[in-house]
């Protein structure tokens, strides 16, 4: 990289790299697994080339890629940031996803030891709750994890497509480093409440997603046919009628590429860097080459020009088709 990275702070003490790296697509959803011992060294990869945030979560698989991530980053674990989620309903003994969300706190506290031993550590540096559990209040679960963290277990917690409410309900019974949360040009959601409150009461914001599940890259048109198994096959805006509309968005994108001598994704992630210090987008890749494309965008400095023609041209796009299949949308912004 030549370039040290650039580090940002979550919350008020958890210091990460700008760019983290989500690493979901290793194992799970955007279709088959990849090669374990190529995403072990494109791990290490990412940590060679400065990114100390690795994001997992015990329902990628379940239980593979918290497997995968824990072998990896063994060797430099004292090197790194470990963020992993629990939530769902899982089965802890054989790893059988069932629907629902669970996060009764012995079940939070069960399925933490899983965590644990999975990753190959003794302490998670920052723990989500995936989703919200309507049948749990928020308070037992900020109770639970507080517990978590008075023993050493874990070190920080977050919420992860939570509702304003539910943040600040959580936060106040133990104090939030990071809310997780789909946000990018593709899906600019959180700007209406998310960010406003986050930044009220000091909260990092960790987007998922940042290069709209692929889309802002500009590598995907309507024609772009994804294997059997992608979950972007039930999602409404990977239609091909949404993304022959949606392709306007991307050609507003890969002007200003142009312009910059950057590539689209670059451009994504610079503009999501550009709208605060505290925001740290997770972009998952399984390749070296899109890792290292990625990592350009933090030295890519867009202008208040470059950010305000970006603005104007996206207010004439209508992003068309909802961001999940109507079933995941139910289990967001609670």
């Amino acid at each position: 990289m030549g370039k040290t990275m650039k580090i940002r702070k979550l919350g008020n003490n958890l210091e990460v790299s700008a760019l983290g790296l989500g690493c979901m697509s290793m194992s799970a959803l955007y279709g088959p697994p990849a090669d374990k011992q190529e995403m072990i060294k494109l791990i290490r990869s990412a940590h060679q080339r400065g990114i100390t945030l690795f994001d997992t979560a015990e329902s990628y698989g379940p239980f593979a890629n918290e497997m995968l991530v824990g072998e990896a980053l063994q060797p430099i674990r004292d090197q790194v940031v470990i963020a992993t989620k629990f939530g769902f309903d899982i089965d802890l003994a054989t790893g059988e996803r069932r629907g629902r969300t669970n996060s009764r706190p012995e079940h939070i506290k069960a399925a933490v030891e899983g965590c644990l031993r999975r990753l190959r550590t003794d302490h998670i540096d920052l723990l989500y709750q995936h989703r919200v559990d309507p049948d749990v209040p928020i308070e037992d679960v900020a109770g639970a994890v507080k517990e978590l963290i008075a023993e050493g277990k874990v070190r920080h917690f977050g919420l992860s497509e939570a509702g304003v409410k539910t943040i600040r309900r959580a936060h106040a019974v133990q104090p939030l480093t990071a809310v997780q949360s789909e946000y990018s040009l593709f899906w600019r959601g959180p700007e209406a409440e998310l960010l406003p409150l986050v930044e009220e009461l000091g909260i990092g914001f960790v987007p998922f997603s940042p290069l709209g599940a692929g889309f802002l890259t500009g590598k995907i048109d309507e024609n772009t046919k994804f294997d059997p198994t992608d979950f972007r096959n039930s999602v409404p805006r990977f239609s091909a009628e949404a993304r022959r509309a949606n392709m306007a968005l991307v050609d507003v994108i890969k002007t200003v590429a142009t312009r910059k001598k950057a590539t689209p994704a670059q451009v994504a992630l610079a503009w999501l860097l550009a709208q605060k210090p505290w925001i740290v987008p997770i972009p998952g890749t399984t390749k070296l080459h899109r890792l290292e494309e990625n990592l350009g965008a933090v030295d890519l400095e867009l202008t208040a020009q470059d950010l305000s023609y970006v603005s104007t041209e996206l207010s004439k796009v209508a992003v068309k088709g909802e961001r999940l299949p109507e079933a995941a949308l139910k289990m967001t912004g609670r």
